[in-house]
Formats: structure tokens, sequence, C-alpha cells
């Protein structure tokens, strides 16, 4: 599919949630097997380095519905104990240049840093049986406002203060791939590395173009650039409406674009129409119509014929699988998939 070349059927990646697999082994699907080899769908394996400031980890707060608590970051954050949904962040440590340069300090390319452990148990494994395997980033935008800084507070400085941005997403970056040089150099390879920056949500943009070029674009590009150099894909999961912003990614020579999320306001079709030949395009069907096997199905007929046309698309929903999906549902919508993904 990197290729953009005919297969025998386009890939089939996704990400049920953690209460979506719970309610999928009362539904039959075995406690000792993985979701993906029961379904005979595509193997992924993912890892991450920690770039973060290294504060304490805490928990605050424990009750038998919630659990407050302080992360690496530094955010305090009130988490459900049995309900899949995104946290609610109450405080952060790092408000301002100063208290970032504080966290700066911190956030040194360490050996220890890497999970080397996990990498010794499981690469052979993955390279035996045949794993697409993913290396993770961690810096810029979205994971800024959200786990670091603040949303608010974070647009507000991109106006007013953008230099303190441009440097924090700048060591973000550079640490992490310092790590990675490490773990590359150690012979543990993978061939794509993967990071989040969600930059849209309904039908708009966090942020103007301008922005994004003055703030952001040129750490999009330098992660880009050091996966070209090591021969291996860069894969970018930007949730929300980036249209606009599609056509700057694909100039810096972005590989793949996740999750193409339809009820935000993009439109998959056209995307394949327009940069189809040049970029990988993974999701596009639409989270919200997967409990419903009718309108899933009438969904999958019109956008999967023409989105595996020459290659370049791997099928799954535009975020990511939720608990209102039973595993009846999934296990027809993987099968649609695969006839409707044959070549």
């Amino acid at each position: 599919m990197f290729a953009h070349q005919v297969a025998d059927r386009v890939p089939i990646i996704d990400d049920p949630w953690p209460t979506t697999l719970a309610r999928w082994r009362n539904e039959g699907l075995p406690s000792n097997v993985d979701f993906r080899d029961f379904l005979d769908i595509d193997l992924v394996a993912h890892f991450e380095v920690d770039n973060s400031p290294r504060y304490p980890v805490q928990v605050l707060e424990k009750t038998e519905r919630y659990t407050i608590h302080k992360t690496a970051w530094g955010a305090t954050m009130k988490s459900w104990n049995h309900v899949e949904g995104v946290p609610e962040f109450l405080d952060f440590t790092i408000k301002d240049a100063n208290t970032w340069q504080q966290a700066k300090s911190r956030m040194q390319p360490e050996v220890d840093r890497i999970p080397w452990e996990y990498l010794r148990s499981n690469y052979a494994e993955w390279k035996k049986n045949g794993y697409w395997i993913e290396a993770g980033l961690w810096f810029g935008f979205d994971v800024s406002h959200s786990w670091m800084v603040g949303t608010e507070r974070l647009l507000l400085a991109m106006m007013e203060d953008p230099s303190w941005l441009i440097d924090m997403f700048s060591h973000q970056l550079e640490v992490n791939l310092a790590l990675l040089q490490q773990v590359w150099d150690a012979g543990y390879h993978f061939d794509a590395v993967k990071w989040p920056d969600d930059m849209g949500f309904k039908h708009n943009q966090f942020f103007s173009l301008r922005t994004f070029r003055l703030v952001l674009k040129r750490f999009h590009e330098r992660a880009i650039t050091w996966a070209h150099d090591h021969g291996v894909k860069a894969h970018l999961h930007s949730c929300g409406d980036i249209n606009p912003l599609v056509p700057e990614l694909v100039e810096l020579g972005l590989d793949a674009l996740n999750p193409l999320e339809v009820k935000a306001g993009m439109d998959p079709l056209r995307i394949k129409s327009s940069f189809g030949d040049r970029l990988v395009l993974h999701g596009g069907i639409n989270a919200v119509l997967w409990d419903d096997l009718t309108a899933i199905e009438a969904e999958m007929r019109t956008v999967v014929p023409k989105m595996k046309e020459d290659g370049g698309y791997i099928f799954s929903s535009d975020h990511s699988v939720p608990d209102s999906v039973s595993f009846q549902n999934f296990q027809v919508i993987v099968e649609l998939a695969k006839s409707l993904g044959a070549y």
C-alpha cells in the first residue's frame, strides 16, 4: 500500500477501545487470543520512548468512579475508572516560557528512556510474524495543549509568544528523535514513524494556515525528513477537519494520513482524487455508523472500491472502534472490508 501498488487486498488496521475489547470478550472473542489473529487482519507493533520531563507520577484521589492523578508531563487529570472517554485536565505544571524552561532541563535523551526490555522480548516475534513496526513520536500542537499546557493557554501563546512554542515543539521532537536513533543504532529497525497531532475539530481548524506555517510546519517537516533519511515512512494521525493543511503535508512528503474524520468534515473520496497517488489514506469510514450494519454496509460499498484504486489505502474507522460496536458487527465489517478491498 505504501508503494501505491495493487496487493491481494487492502490492509485492515484499527484500534478498538479497551472497553470495546472487554465487550467483545463477553460476546465470543476468546480471552487468550488477539482480536487481529482471530479475525485474520493485519498486525502492527507500536512502541514509544519517553521524552517527558519525568515529573513524579502521583495518585491524588481515587474513588469508585474516578481517579485524579498527576502525569509525567506535569498535568493533573481526572479519569473515569470504568468508562472510556477524554480525561478532564484540571491543572498543569507548564504554564509559560519560564516553567517550560524548567521542564526542558528535565528532558534529555538518557538511555533508560527507551523500553529496551519490551523490544528485546518482542522484536524477534514481530519480525518473524511480519508485523508492520511503528516507532512513536510525541511532539507538536495536540500533545502540548492537551497533555502539557492547556488548550486556551497554548492557543493564546501561538499568537502572543510563538517563540516559546517553537522552542517547546523543537525540544520535544529532538529528544524523541535522539532516542529513536539509539533504538535504530542498536539494531531495532522499524517500518514507520507515527505521531498524533490533532489540528482540527468539526468543520474547522484550531489555527490558521498562516499560524501553521509560522509555528508548527517545520517540525512536521523535520519528522518526515528524519524518517526518509532512515528509509522509513512517516505516518500522521490528525483528527478533525484539516482540509487546508493536507496540501501542505503532501508538499512536505508525508507518506500516510489518518484518520480522515468524516464526521468532522473530511471527504476521503475527494482527498483520494486529489492526493491518492502521493498519500496513503488510512481510515475514512464513519465510526458513527458502525453499530448500524445497514448504514455501514452502504457507506463501505460507496467508499472502499474508490479508495482502493491503485493501492495506497488502509481500511479503518475514521478514528477508533467505540464500545457501541458489537463483536458480531465488527466481524461482519471485517469480512465486508476483505471482500470489497480485494484486488
